[in-house]
């Protein structure tokens, strides 16, 4: 009989990464919802703290698949290990997180487990009358939300979208149940091997970490108007810097700054668009956002729908004038 409500808490080195974080959270209310239990499975190399740390977060029970064989995700290495927790388990509900390794894993995983999969999830609740996980994705290019119930297979799956649901707060005084899994995977037998990771050097902090977001779009004239205009004002207030596709496209940024449906997926207590018409493939990637403010010439501009704020102005003005007023207020 399935019960309980099953997270991937993935790790980043030897602690849950920020996305389990969220997963906890999101994962906590479902179960309580149904009155059952959370449970995580964490699965990495050295991972033991990140189990306990689980458990603060608002685990029950926590599988834990600790090998060396795992140190680096593969996708076959991981959706074997994660099935037989689930095997295991048997969760009424699977949650993955959408980062980079769980856009990857949660098809193949559900693949495995013959179960339904409601993908790119941005609200998940459960209906009192039939307990079923309701799942909110959005379609037609974010033009519209569409809900997802998986009736007739389990685990109810879903992988749910970055920067989309709270994190859960810790709770150092929590108790739980920690159970270790027998890693039985023999690394010879991997399709795929990793020979060398190389992290990108980067300065300041991640476009998807950021509380303060500043973006640009084809309506600046060019980079320039980015690492002089933009930047400088972003910097100031802790913040980065991000762009539209169409900014992208010209060259004048890295893809690592893009926003949107196919970009980074950002939600920021403030985010500022300056010369972006606000089209539903950016809108997608930053819509979650505490705060939107838009800068645009055009009073028709389609992203004034959306924005909390609109200033319809030149942002060569606006922005350096943001700037020393903020620095102003900050003394």
């Amino acid at each position: 009989m399935t019960q309980g409500v099953m997270i991937f808490a993935e790790t980043s080195g030897a602690a849950l990464a920020p996305i389990a974080k969220e997963m906890c959270g999101v994962g906590r209310r479902l179960a309580d919802a149904l009155g059952e239990p959370l449970i995580a499975a964490v699965v990495g190399c050295g991972v033991g703290d990140a189990a306990q740390e689980a458990i603060a977060h608002g685990a029950d029970r926590v599988y834990v698949a600790d090998a060396d064989v795992l140190q680096t995700y593969q996708t076959a290495s991981y959706c074997t290990v994660l099935g037989q927790i689930a095997e295991q388990a048997e969760p009424e509900v699977l949650l993955v997180g959408m980062s980079d390794n769980g856009r990857d894993l949660g098809p193949r995983l559900a693949f495995r487990l013959r179960t339904g999969l409601a993908s790119d999830c941005v609200d998940l609740t459960i209906d009192a009358g039939t307990r079923l996980l309701e799942a909110t994705r959005p379609v037609s290019g974010g033009n519209a939300m569409a809900t997802v119930v998986i009736e007739k297979t389990r685990p109810q799956m879903a992988t749910v979208r970055a920067k989309t649901m709270p994190a859960a707060e810790p709770d150092t005084g929590r108790q739980g149940e920690i159970i270790a899994v027998d890693v039985s995977v023999d690394a010879a037998s991997l399709p795929v091997t990793v020979v060398e990771r190389v992290k990108a050097e980067s300065e300041g902090v991640r476009l998807e970490d950021a509380d303060i977001v500043i973006s640009g779009g084809r309506g600046l004239k060019g980079p320039d108007d980015f690492y002089a205009i933009l930047e400088p004002c972003a910097k100031s207030l802790g913040g980065t810097i991000g762009a539209s596709r169409a900014a992208v496209d010209e060259g004048w940024v890295p893809t690592q700054l893009q926003v949107g449906l196919t970009g980074k997926i950002v939600s920021p207590k403030l985010y500022v668009a300056c010369a972006i018409s606000g089209a539903a493939q950016h809108m997608a990637g930053c819509g979650y956002s505490k705060t939107i403010v838009a800068v645009n010439r055009d009073p028709d501009a389609p992203i004034y729908q959306r924005a909390n704020i609109g200033i319809v102005g030149d942002y060569k003005k606006v922005i350096p004038a943001f700037q020393a007023k903020c620095a102003e207020l900050l003394g």
